[in-house]
């Protein structure tokens, strides 16, 4: 059994490893609604924890995080060319921010 950290105030991230947790935010009709909530959403990797995804986002945004949930997409299995492939599992985070804290994600970190 691993001991990952069960809490944020347990992780400790390195700057590297929190622009590698986070990859780019998901700018979908569905996630642009949930912004009205004060949601953002991101594609994160499949090994990504909600307290690592926490650390890094307020590391990287300075903002708030009231909570973090994750879901795992599996990729469609499409044709390329007439054959068969597969498009690559993801993990999104759906970041939900406290109150008036919501980071303006278009224009970068």
């Amino acid at each position: 059994m691993s001991m990952r950290p069960r809490n944020a105030s347990e992780v400790s991230l390195s700057k590297e490893r929190m622009y590698e947790l986070i990859r780019q935010p998901l700018v979908t009709e569905k996630s642009t609604l949930g912004s009205e909530h004060g949601q953002v959403t991101f594609i994160v990797p499949l090994d990504a924890t909600k307290p690592e995804i926490k650390v890094a986002i307020e590391g990287l945004f300075d903002k708030k995080v009231k909570a973090v949930n994750t879901l795992r997409v599996k990729g469609k299995t499409k044709r390329f060319r007439g054959r068969p492939g597969r498009r690559s599992d993801y993990k999104k985070a759906v970041v939900t921010f406290v109150d008036g804290e919501m980071p303006d994600i278009m224009m970068g970190v």
